[in-house]
Parts: C-alpha cells; structure tokens; sequence
C-alpha cells in the first residue's frame, strides 16, 4: 500500500478534478502489474495496474489507495474490470467520498466474491487527496492560505516593499504548492500592489491552476498581467462599464455580494466546489487573509518564515479586530514543519 500511494503522489498535479491513485497488483509474493491515475479522462490506476499484470491478475491481490469506483464516468467502473480480471482479494486505503461510489465499488466486489477490504493507511491516502474529499463531502474546495513574513509576523514594510523576505528556495518551493492547486486567488489589492501573474513557472505541468481574483468593485486594471491567459474576476457590485472593460480583456466577471458589501466568500468557496476545484492556494494582503480566517473558511496555512526582523512598523499578516482577552486567539496545530534553504516551512492547520 506504500507503494501504492507513492505511485499515487506522481499524479499531484495532473489528475485534477479526480483523486490521485495508485494501484500495486501482487501475486504469489511479488508485484505482477502496477500504475497510478495520470490525467482525468484517461484509465484509472487500476486499468493501468491491470494491463501490466496481465493474466497474472487471476488470483492476485490488488492494493489501491482509494476504492475503486463502481460508475459510469468518463471511463468504466474500476470494480467491474477487476472483477473480470479475476482477482481474488483487493485492498483499499480509504473508501470513496464520492457519493456514487461511496461503498458501492466495496459492495460490488463483495457481491461477485471477491475479498474486499477498507483501511490500510487511510491517514496517508486522505493527505494525498484533501481537496477531492472536502468537494465531495462539504461541497467546497480545501482552501491553503500561504503567506511568507518575517519573525515578527511581517509580510512587507510599511511603504509596500515586500521582495524578498523569503529566500529563492522558500520561492521555488511555492512554485510546487501553486503547481497542485486548481486554483489560485489573491485579492485586488494585491493585483495593484504588485502586478503579479499569479501561474506556475520552472516547470511545465501541462496546465495552470485558475486565476481568482477577489474584486468587490472591479478595480481590476484590464491591463493586469495576472488576466493573461484568462482569470475569474469576482466582485460584490455589478458595475457594468467596468464589467464589460474586464471581459473584454478575457476574464470572466462573477457577482457574488455578500452582507458586508464585499464578495459572499462561503458561496465563492461553494462555486469554486462546482467547478471541480479541489484546492485553493491563496496568496493575498492582511485584509483578505483576515476576512477567510474570520470565516473560519482556512483549511490549511503554509507560512514560509525568513529568520529576519522588520520592525513594528511593518505590515502584519492578518487583518483582525484587536483582541481583548487571549480566550479569542485562533489555535493552530502544527502538521509539518521543515526547513527550505535558509527560511522555515510551517503547514499547520485549524484545532
């Protein structure tokens, strides 16, 4: 099963807006055939594992990382072909959040006589695919907040400038959290601010996550880089010239106002969920993180730290009510914690 997710984690960022499998085929104590989900719309890790096994799969014991799947697609259930291979037991990490499989592709191999178990390394197969299974069972996205600061919590000086605080491996390493996310967002200050393009460079994954843009009034400049290649504007007001400036430059206007005159971010998260966005990767100012942290909308915070001091008067990383009494901080736990090149990587997540 180890190697069954290690096979799965060579579809990280590729296999979108499916899970990411593995499939290991073992007969008489050896592996016979093996393979993982590559691209959506393209076999399944089992199929793969099939073909290489061949008829050595008739009696042979199947360890896939997720259950397979017992629907009609845009491929044939996995179960089914299983079944029809012939093999005799088949081991899966975790069941199938999806609610058309859900048990069934479990049930469906038990039927036909087939041993079928749930279980083994399921923590390790749940990592590998946490926004597939917050789209299926909360009908939203895994949402990553990144941010880089300093030791004291800064993220810029007080007159903007912000390059660099973090090293270029710190920097190199966020090109790989991008490079798994469906989606990228920021917010229009950032936009302003910075100009940024906001894609995946140094490595060519095929594709580029999304580019979302929180804008409640459409302050977008037509111009920006980061509306290249196309980008989902969202905004609270429905301003049509500056609508209309924007979509001609190729980006998508989304109206979604929310109570506060500002964007409705629980429905933003439910649509992105509708899309077939399994992870959000967020890279934006204090305002913006502060308003998905007071959400309670943060699913995951990937702080790169720079062991450096900027002083009191440098930009913080939330934008927050002031606190009267320590009983009203919000508690994270740390998840993993390791050092890339000269800066720390924290990935820590809500208690």
């Amino acid at each position: 099963m180890a190697r069954a997710l290690r096979l799965a984690a060579r579809g990280l960022y590729t296999t979108m807006p499916n899970p990411r499998v593995g499939c290991v085929i073992v007969k008489d104590g050896r592996v016979v055939g093996e393979g993982w989900h590559e691209r959506a719309g393209e076999p399944h890790a089992e199929i793969h594992a099939l073909r290489a096994a061949g008829a050595a799969a008739r009696g042979a014991t199947v360890y896939v990382s997720l259950e397979p799947c017992s629907h009609h697609g845009r491929t044939p259930p996995c179960a089914n072909a299983l079944i029809d291979a012939g093999v005799a037991r088949v081991v899966a990490a975790m069941r199938d959040p999806n609610p058309q499989v859900a048990g069934n592709g479990i049930e469906l191999l038990t039927l036909a006589g087939v041993r079928a178990e749930v279980g083994l390394l399921a923590a390790e197969a749940h990592e590998l695919n946490p926004g597939f299974v917050s789209r299926m069972t909360r009908g939203r996205p895994w949402l990553r907040l990144k941010t880089a600061s300093s030791l004291d919590g800064k993220t810029a000086l007080n007159n903007g400038q912000s390059q660099w605080i973090t090293g270029a491996a710190a920097r190199a390493d966020v090109q790989r959290w991008r490079a798994r996310s469906c989606a990228i967002l920021t917010g229009v200050g950032t936009v302003a601010a910075d100009d940024p393009q906001m894609t995946v460079r140094d490595f060519d994954i095929g594709r580029q996550p999304l580019k979302v843009i929180l804008d409640s009034q459409l302050r977008t400049p037509p111009t920006a880089r980061i509306l290249a290649g196309g980008a989902l504007v969202v905004a609270a007001l429905d301003l049509k010239e500056r609508r209309a400036a924007l979509s001609a430059a190729g980006a998508e206007v989304l109206v979604l106002p929310g109570a506060d005159g500002h964007v409705d971010l629980p429905a933003l998260l439910v649509e992105l969920g509708r899309r077939g966005i399994n992870e959000v990767h967020v890279e934006a100012g204090a305002v913006l993180n502060g308003a998905f942290l007071a959400a309670g909308l943060v699913d995951e915070w990937l702080a790169y730290v720079a062991p450096k001091v900027m002083g009191d008067a440098a930009r913080g990383l939330f934008g927050l009510p002031e606190l009267s009494e320590m009983a009203g901080c919000r508690d994270f736990r740390l998840h993993d914690l390791a050092q890339v090149g000269g800066d720390l990587r924290l990935l820590l997540r809500p208690l």
